[in-house]
């Protein structure tokens, strides 16, 4: 997990902690505020996520007024 930024590091583990539930949905937003980071930064950071990790799956699932990420552990 080295190549990851500290700012990566947080967004997928709290996107971890949420899909050992199961499948969520998720908004940038609504994962900014969990973790302290801005929306825009969230938003900027996942599509990179989604092809880097290798454990949890992240899928831009629809748009509407903004992108709701799918999100399952591998």
């Amino acid at each position: 997990m080295s190549q990851y930024s500290d700012e990566d590091k947080r967004i997928l583990s709290h996107l971890r902690e949420s899909a050992a539930r199961g499948e969520q949905y998720f908004r940038a937003k609504n994962i900014a505020d969990a973790i302290g980071l801005s929306a825009k930064q969230v938003g900027a950071r996942l599509p990179q996520l989604a092809e880097k990790s290798e454990d949890v799956d992240i899928e831009k699932w629809g748009r509407a007024r903004s992108t709701t990420w799918r999100v399952t552990l591998s």
